[in-house]
Order: structure tokens, then sequence, then C-alpha cells
């Protein structure tokens, strides 16, 4: 069985100290927004938790101090904000009829208020509090109740945790030694020594792939670790799967698939396999809710999906930097999509050349754009995109351009439509 937990909050109360009292403010105004104006609840606490999290980075800065390892309570208010407006939203959501909505906001909209102790302790939830991962508050009152899928199934009884929970700590020490191992012979601060300086293009583009590559088993750690606590609750239950006998799923807590980043084949799916709970929010908060009824996403919804997400992050140049470059990696792949689904099938080998160079290419804007990621500073991160000729920011936006010069016929399928 699962232990339920009762309908308390619990602070989280570490080393952050007073700091723990920034997460108030959000919260409390995501609740009076509920309370005092559903109809408009969503966007108001939107804006309000958003512009409080920018003061909240403006004011700490952070960045230069989470490079060297340290922490403060920005880390977790990142995650609170968008479990706030997440749920305000929902809120909003139950007001509107059901045909006009999504198949995500029919699955997520709240109709009855959370009490404040149920939504404290949405907000606060140990497992998930420092580095996520992000999730429903719909699905959250369920867990605490024993409904929908944690509620007596024919399938069998509630099944164990502990498997699963194994399985992500081994995972987390894993991804702890590759990046004890690595980081040293690929430290940041090599990009500022003389020696970078009079490498190659080559070896300086290696080495921009090999301090990113270093950089990812930090983040694999910690969300092998926040997933692992999720799953012990029970919280990281999903389902079970259509298979005889059907076997449990625990994939809600799952945040990265570090095969599916290190090994994409497209620039497309990375949003799929990295910070995955993060990109999920964006997608159903953010990108859909662009989109104009009747009409196709474009390029606008994607970059103005990025930005949020760079400023979510922090205020850093770094952090925009890299997320512009997100949206124009994923531009560009899509173009290698669209040519490779429209060459015919007898064509083999050329589709799989294309499949390759859309692999090579993501492989190298990946890591050439996750500079800026990881040394924020403007000055530092253009330089260093010099430093290798911009081949990052060039080979993205000429791909764009050819798929207007050389357009493709849309392909019809599955595919086509996930991408």
């Amino acid at each position: 069985m699962f232990t339920q937990p009762s309908k308390v909050c619990c602070f989280h109360i570490c080393r952050l100290g007073s700091s723990n009292l920034l997460f108030l403010v959000p919260m409390l105004l995501g609740y009076a927004a509920m309370v005092l104006y559903r109809p408009k609840c969503g966007i108001i606490t939107f804006f309000l938790s958003f512009g409080y999290l920018i003061g909240c980075h403006v004011y700490y800065m952070s960045g230069d101090a989470w490079k060297g390892g340290g922490i403060d309570a920005t880390g977790a208010l990142v995650v609170l904000t968008l479990k706030v407006m997440s749920c305000a939203i929902n809120y909003n959501d139950g007001l509107l009829k059901e045909e006009d909505l999504r198949e995500a906001q029919k699955k997520n909209r709240l109709i009855k208020l959370p009490s404040l102790i149920e939504y404290f302790g949405y907000c606060l939830c140990c497992g998930s509090h420092f580095a996520g991962p992000v999730f429903e508050m719909k699905d959250y009152l369920e867990w605490t109740e024993g409904k929908g899928i944690w509620a007596h199934s024919d399938k069998g009884p509630s099944p164990s945790p502990y498997g699963a929970t194994l399985r992500a700590i081994v995972q987390a020490a894993i991804c702890m030694a590759v990046c004890f191992y690595l980081v040293p012979y690929h430290p940041l601060s090599r990009f500022s020594e003389p020696i970078y300086q009079e490498w190659g293009f080559w070896r300086r583009l290696s080495f921009q792939y090999m301090s990113g590559f270093a950089a990812r088993w930090k983040y694999y750690f910690i969300w092998s670790i926040s997933e692992a606590s999720i799953i012990i609750s029970g919280l990281g239950f999903s389902g079970w799967t259509e298979s005889s006998p059907p076997k449990p799923k625990w994939d809600r807590a799952k945040n990265v698939d570090i095969l599916g980043v290190e090994l994409a084949k497209s620039s497309v799916v990375l949003p799929l396999v990295w910070n995955i709970q993060v990109s999920t929010w964006l997608r159903h908060y953010v990108y859909e809710r662009l989109i104009t009824k009747g009409k196709k996403p474009g390029f606008f919804q994607l970059l103005a999906t990025q930005t949020v997400s760079a400023v979510w992050h922090g205020l850093y140049p770094g952090y925009m930097l890299f997320f512009v470059q997100s949206a124009l990696m994923i531009a560009g792949s899509r173009v290698i999509y669209r040519w490779e689904q429209a060459i015919p099938t007898n064509f083999v080998l050329l589709k799989k050349a294309l499949v390759f160079i859309d692999f090579a290419y993501t492989l190298m804007v990946l890591n050439y754009s996750a500079v800026g990621f990881l040394v924020l500073n403007l000055q530092e991160s253009v330089g260093l995109y010099g430093s290798v000729y911009y081949i990052g920011t060039i080979v993205p936006i000429t791909l764009i351009f050819l798929g207007y010069i050389i357009p493709a016929k849309p392909a019809r399928s599955k595919a086509r439509m996930e991408q």
C-alpha cells in the first residue's frame, strides 16, 4: 500500500533559514487571486508570481554562486513559481466550457478551490522542493486522498515503489561518480586560460562539447535523487502498462532520459528528454496557450516559450543566449526532418544520411549553445561563440533560410504531428 500523507503542510526547513519566508509571498498572492477573482486568477497569478521571481533573481543574482556549487532560495523558488501559476490557471480553467479546452486542460482543471492546507502541502512538497519535478495539483490531491490511479485497482494490489526507487538511487550514484570524474578534466575556468586561445578550431569545439557533457551529469544526479524521493512516496506512480500482466509505471517524477539527451537524433526531441516536467509545463501553460484557435504554431510560439524559460531560469545574458539558440536549433532541426520525410522510401541511404546529419547537427549545436548557459556572462559567452566562428548560430539560421528556398512537402504522419 502507498503511505498516504496527512493533510498538513510540512515546511522545508533547511540551511536556507529565513529565506524560506520568500516562498510565502507568491503562494499567498496566488491563493488570494483564486479566492478574490477566479475569472482572471490565472493571468493575475502568472504575472504577479513571475514578477516576484524576477525581482528575486535581480536581488540574489545567484548564477555565479551556482557555478561554484552554492545554493540559495531562488533554486527552490523557480520550482514553486511553476506550481503556484499552474494551480491558479487550472482553477481558472474550471470555469470554462469543456469543449473549448485542450486535453491537458480537461485533465488538470480544478472545479473546487483547494483548502489552504492542501495548497501549502502541494507547494512545499519536500520531495520536489529544491529541484522539481513539477507536478499538477489535481494529481497531488488524488494521491493524498487515494483516488484516481491511486485508488484500489482490479489490476492488482498497489505496486511496491522500492524497486523503482533503488533504480533511481543507483542512477544518481553513477551520475555523481561520472560528474566527479569528468569535471576536473573539463573545468569552465579553462575557457579563460591562454591555452584555450592557442588551440585550433576543432580542439576548441571539442572542449566546448566535453565541458557541456561533463556539466550535465550534475543535473542528472540531482534529478535522479529527486525522482527517487517522489517514487518512494508513491506520488511517482503514473499508471499501468497495457502488457499482460500489467506492470506499474513510475515516470511521473522522471525529469531526464540520459541516453535520450546524449544520443538525441533530433533537436526536436530534446524538450521531451531534458528537464521533462518543466518542458511539459512550458508546453501546456505557455506554448499551447499562445496558439490561435484554428491556426498552426510557428516560430513565434517557440521563441516566446524559450524566452519565458530563459527569464524563469534567471536574468543572466547567458540564459537568454542559450534559449534563443535553442529556438534556432529546434527550427533548424525541423527543416532537416522535413527534407528527410520528403525523400521517397526507396532512397534509403539518402534518408539515413539526413538522419545522421540531424544527429550530428544536434550534438554540435546543443553543446555550443550550452556554453552560454554555463558561463552566463555576456561578453564571455559571445567571445566563446566567436572562438568557434559562431558555427552553432550560423548553421541553424542557414538551415531555416534554406527551408524556405528548398521547401519540402509536409509529411502527413504521426511522427510529423508529434514534432
